[in-house]
């Protein structure tokens, strides 16, 4: 499966992260390794620092999935997944999507963190800002 991780060009990479320094032995670092067909580098840093980058690429994964798309798609109610989100002014996620007979509930997330639940007609047409693709 590819990770979709790339280098400047465009090609497939690996990312190893290991805890202890590379070559060294007990360190209180961490050691990351990116190799492609380009070659390799190789860095590390401390927990603290590791954890401030995950929690920057957490917020950028986010923020890039949470962009608009080239143009919203619309869905019949009973199509919705977990992660879809709703075209408007305010984000709404999807959380959950349970079809009961020819209603669908709907639990909707806002961008501040409230959830609730809405009813649709399972043929209903929901028009989505950002769909994720199957699987995720």
């Amino acid at each position: 499966m590819d990770s979709g991780i790339t280098d400047a060009e465009g090609r497939p990479g690996a990312i190893t992260v290991t805890a202890g320094e590379p070559g060294r032995a007990a360190s209180p670092r961490l050691g990351i390794r990116f190799s492609s067909p380009a070659g390799e580098s190789v860095w590390s840093c401390a927990p603290e620092a590791a954890r401030e980058l995950a929690g920057l690429l957490l917020r950028a994964a986010e923020e890039a999935e949470n962009a608009p798309g080239d143009h919203p798609v619309t869905v019949a109610a009973a199509d919705l997944r977990r992660g879809d989100v709703r075209d408007g002014d305010r984000a709404m996620t999807v959380e959950s999507a349970r079809t009961d007979g020819a209603a669908v509930h709907v639990t909707w997330r806002s961008g501040a963190g409230r959830s609730w639940t809405q009813a649709y007609a399972a043929d209903a047409a929901i028009t989505l800002k950002r769909r994720l693709p199957d699987g995720r």
